[in-house]
């Protein structure tokens, strides 16, 4: 199989410091975050507007890769199913999607929320949700 390097394009800033304190997805009380974005994409944050909802693309840096069947939600009492049936961050690419909303664009920073990334976690993409997927 071919292999394929992702450049991170920013970085997660969060009070959330530790994957065991961070919700398990965002709406489950997951705080505001800041995004810091590396200059070189600044301009394509051209379009952005407050209030715009997003689907952020994140970089599980501490996940295992090496997870293929696990307990939903990391629940024992859950049947062990196969890691494509969940959105548990370890998996053989931890890519995670979150959908936030932002609430500030002060230069190549955005504040979002909720968002339960830790802090640190590489920021791989940013995609607008359409309207016609709003509800989905």
């Amino acid at each position: 199989m071919t292999a394929y390097t992702l450049r991170p394009i920013g970085v997660v800033r969060s009070a959330l410091r530790d994957r065991s304190a961070a919700p398990k997805q965002g709406f489950e009380g997951a705080p505001e975050a800041w995004i810091e974005l590396e200059g070189d994409f600044a301009d394509g944050l051209d379009g952005l507007s407050t209030g715009d909802a997003v689907v952020l693309i994140t970089w599980f840096h501490e996940s295992r890769r090496d997870v293929l069947k696990l307990h939903p939600r990391g629940d024992p009492k859950l049947p062990i199913s196969g890691v494509f049936t969940t959105r548990s961050p370890d998996r053989p690419n931890p890519l995670g999607l979150h959908r936030v909303t932002i609430h500030e664009i002060a230069g190549t920073r955005l504040r979002v929320s909720p968002l339960e990334a830790i802090d640190g976690t590489p920021l791989v993409d940013i995609k607008p949700v359409l309207a016609e997927s709003a509800d989905s």
